[in-house]
C-alpha cells in the first residue's frame, strides 16, 4: 500500500511540476519516492535529496543503487539544513503525522521553497480521524481545516486538495 500512495503521490507532484530541478523529500524513509522521481527524470532534476529522523531509513536510503543525483541525511522537518529558497519542489508522504511539531516543520518547507515552488504533502487528514484530536493526537493536523490553518500561517498561498488513496489519506499542493 505505501508504494502505491508514494506512486500516486509522485504522480500528482510531477502533474504540478513536471520538470524539478532541487526536490527534497522530507520523511523520506527508504528513498522510494526519490527513486522512483530519478527513474522518471533519467536526464533531468539536478538534486534529489531525502530527509528523515529515522537513521535505520536512512541507512537504507543510501544502501540502494546509487543515481548521483541522490542524497540522503538524518534530520527532523522542523530544523531543515538547506539554505532558504533552494528547493522548487518539497514532497513528503506520510511523515507528517509523525512530525513533532508541524508547524514548525510547514514553516521550515515554506522557508526552503524558492518563490513559486510547490509543496505536495500526503497524509492522514478526514474528519473520520476528528475523534483523534480529542485521544492524544491533540496538537497535530489531522483535518483538512487544522492542516489548511497550518499552512496559510506559515505562507502558502495557494491550497488544492486531491483524494490519491481511499478515504482518509489526501494529499494537499501548497505553493509559495
Amino acid at each position: 500500500m505505501h508504494r502505491d500512495i508514494t506512486t500516486r503521490t509522485l504522480d500528482l507532484a510531477l502533474e504540478v511540476k513536471a520538470m524539478p530541478a532541487r526536490v527534497l523529500d522530507v520523511g523520506c524513509g527508504t528513498g522510494l519516492l526519490l527513486r522512483l522521481l530519478a527513474d522518471r527524470l533519467p536526464n533531468r532534476g539536478q538534486e534529489l535529496l531525502g530527509i528523515d529522523a529515522a537513521g535505520g531509513m536512512i541507512d537504507v536510503a543510501k544502501a540502494a543503487p546509487e543515481d548521483p543525483r541522490l542524497g540522503y541525511s538524518t534530520g527532523a522537518a522542523e530544523h531543515l539544513p538547506y539554505a532558504d529558497e533552494y528547493f522548487d519542489l518539497v514532497i513528503s508522504t506520510t511523515s507528517f503525522d509523525h512530525w513533532e511539531d508541524q508547524a514548525a516543520g510547514i514553516r521550515e518547507c515554506f522557508r526552503i521553497l524558492e518563490p513559486g515552488g510547490y509543496f505536495v504533502l500526503t497524509d492522514l487528514f478526514s474528519l473520520c480521524l476528528a475523534p483523534t484530536l480529542l485521544l492524544g493526537r491533540w496538537d497535530h493536523a489531522r483535518t483538512k481545516r487544522r492542516a489548511n490553518a497550518l499552512l496559510q500561517g506559515a505562507g502558502f498561498q495557494t491550497v488544492m486538495w486531491h483524494r490519491p488513496y481511499q478515504v482518509i489519506i489526501t494529499t494537499v499542493v501548497a505553493t509559495k
